[in-house]
C-alpha cells in the first residue's frame, strides 16, 4: 500500500510518503493529546448509548419512547434546500412536524454525539463540477434535543475533496471523515479531527490511499467512501470504492503505536470493479456486511480480531436486470434480525434480508420501490415501526410502516417533500 500520512497543527503541516507502507508523523502528538478513556470504558459507553447494531453514532435514546427528533441532511446546490432540517416524529401514529432548520452547504452526512448535545455534518464540496483546489468541510453544531434547535459552532477543512461520511471514535475523542474525492488530486483519503468541547479542531492525521480499479472513469483513483470502527473499538475499516479494497487500521489512542496504523494484512480485496461503499457490523461483532456500489451486491464476512473472511455474496438486482445500478446504504433493524440495503440507478429499491443468527448469512425476503429516484441513505426508528428513505433526485422522503416481526414494509408509505434529502438520524428529545 502506498499511503501518505499528514499530521496537521493549526500553524504548520508536514507530509511524507513511503512506497513501502504508511509512515506516521506524530510530532509531540502524545504530549499534546491526553490519554482518554480506556477501550473497556469506551465499549461500556457505547453499550450505555443503547444504539442499534451498526449504528453506533446514532444515539437515539430509549426505544420505549414513541416521539423522536428526526434530523435530515441534504444537498443544497439546487437551491431547494437550506441545509439540515429537524422534525418531531411520533412513531405511534406517523405524525411529523417540522421544528427548525439550520443553514449549511451540502450537509449530506450527519453524526450525533452520544450525549445528544452536538451534531456534526460534512460539507460535501467541491462536487462533480467544482474546482479540484476546493476542499470540503466539517461543521459542528450545538443541539438542543428538547427544542430541536441547531446552533452553528465552527467549521474546519475536511483536508480532502467531497467528504461523504462521518464516524465518531469509540471513546468520543475523534471525528473521522471519508473524503471520496471526485478529483484525482488529492485523491481519496480519510482524516481525523479531535473534538474539544463544542468545537471540532483541525485534522491531526490524513491518510491517502494510492490505487485504482478496472472501471475507467469511476476507479481511476482512490475513493474512500466510509470509515467504520469494529465493535470492539480496536480497528477502523476504510471502504475504498476506487481501489476495490477494505483497508484495516489499528486504533491505539494511548499513542503507543501511533493513533492509527495499518494491520498486518493491511486490506481485504473485493471483486475487481465492484466498488465497496458502506459497512455495518452485527451486534455480536462476529459478522460484517458491505454494500458494493458498482455491481450492487451485499457481501457477508466473518469477523475476528481485525480480520475479514468472505462467506457470502448476494446480488441486489433481479436476474436479467439491464438498467443502471448503484448499491448504497445498509442498516440493521433495531433487533438485529433483519438487514436492509438500497439500490439506486434505475432500480430505486430497498431490499429486506433475514439474518441467520447461527452463521450471519442473509436470505432475501423482498424488495420494495422507494417511490422515487436515487435513494441514498435511510434510517429505521428506534422502535422498529418505521423505515424512512430519501430520494435525492425526486425531492421526497417516504415513511414506510414496518412490521417488526416479519421485517415487511407496508405498500402505502407517507410522503414528505424535502429538497435533495440524503441522510437521517433519530434522537430522543428527552
Amino acid at each position: 500500500m502506498h499511503s501518505v500520512f499528514t499530521s496537521f497543527s493549526p500553524r504548520s503541516a508536514r507530509t511524507q510518503t513511503s512506497c513501502r507502507g504508511p509512515r506516521f508523523l506524530t510530532r509531540n502528538f502524545a504530549a499534546s493529546v491526553a490519554v482518554g478513556l480506556s477501550l473497556a470504558s469506551a465499549q461500556a459507553m457505547a453499550q450505555d448509548a443503547g444504539t442499534a447494531p451498526g449504528a453506533s453514532a446514532n444515539p437515539s435514546g430509549a426505544a420505549n419512547s414513541s416521539v423522536y427528533d428526526l434530523l435530515v441532511g441534504t444537498y443544497t446546490g439546487s437551491g431547494k434546500s437550506q441545509g439540515i432540517y429537524v422534525y418531531r416524529f411520533d412513531t405511534a401514529n406517523g405524525t411529523i412536524t417540522q421544528l427548525t432548520s439550520a443553514q449549511a452547504v451540502n450537509p449530506s452526512y450527519l453524526v450525533v454525539s452520544r450525549d445528544r448535545q452536538h451534531v456534526y455534518a460534512v460539507n460535501e464540496l467541491p462536487g462533480d463540477n467544482g474546482p479540484a483546489s476546493q476542499r470540503g468541510g466539517i461543521s459542528a453544531f450545538r443541539f438542543d434535543p428538547a427544542s430541536g434547535q441547531l446552533i452553528f459552532v465552527n467549521r474546519v477543512s475536511s483536508d480532502g475533496n467531497d467528504p461523504a461520511y462521518l464516524a465518531l471514535s469509540p471513546d468520543g475523542r475523534y471525528l473521522l471523515t471519508a473524503n471520496y474525492s471526485v478529483a484525482s488530486n488529492p485523491g481519496g483519503s480519510f482524516a481525523v479531527f479531535p473534538l474539544e468541547g463544542e468545537r471540532v479542531l483541525p485534522s491531526v492525521l490524513t491518510v491517502h490511499h494510492d490505487g485504482n480499479g478496472p472501471v475507467t472513469g469511476r476507479q481511476d483513483n482512490s475513493h474512500v467512501h466510509s470509515t467504520v470502527f469494529s465493535p470492539d473499538g480496536r480497528y477502523l475499516f476504510a471502504q475504498d470504492l476506487g481501489a476495490d479494497k477494505l483497508y484495516s487500521y489499528r486504533y491505539t489512542p494511548d499513542g503507543t503505536r501511533g493513533l492509527f496504523g495499518p494491520t498486518e494484512s493491511r486490506y481485504t480485496l473485493v471483486k475487481p470493479g465492484s466498488g465497496p461503499r458502506h459497512m455495518v457490523f452485527d451486534e455480536a461483532g462476529k459478522h460484517a456486511y458491505v454494500t458494493t456500489e458498482m455491481n450492487a451486491s451485499v457481501l457477508v464476512y466473518d469477523y475476528d480480531d481485525g480480520k475479514l473472511t468472505l462467506k457470502q455474496t448476494l446480488p441486489m438486482t433481479t436476474p436479467g436486470f439491464k438498467g443502471k445500478i448503484g448499491g448504497g446504504a445498509i442498516h440493521f433493524s433495531p433487533d438485529g434480525r433483519f438487514l436492509y440495503a438500497t439500490n439506486r440507478g434505475d432500480a430505486n429499491e430497498i431490499l429486506t434480508y433475514a439474518v441467520d443468527a447461527s452463521n450471519g448469512h442473509l436470505k432475501l425476503l423482498n424488495r420494495r420501490s422507494t417511490m422515487g429516484k436515487t435513494p441514498r441513505e435511510f434510517a429505521i426508528d428506534p422502535t422498529g415501526r418505521w423505515l424512512i428513505v430519501g430520494n435525492q433526485d425526486s425531492d421526497s422522503v417516504y415513511f414506510f410502516r414496518r412490521d417488526p416481526q416479519t421485517g415487511e414494509l407496508a405498500s402505502d408509505p407517507k410522503k414528505l417533500e424535502i429538497g435533495s434529502p440524503v441522510d437521517f438520524k433519530f434522537v430522543s428529545p428527552s
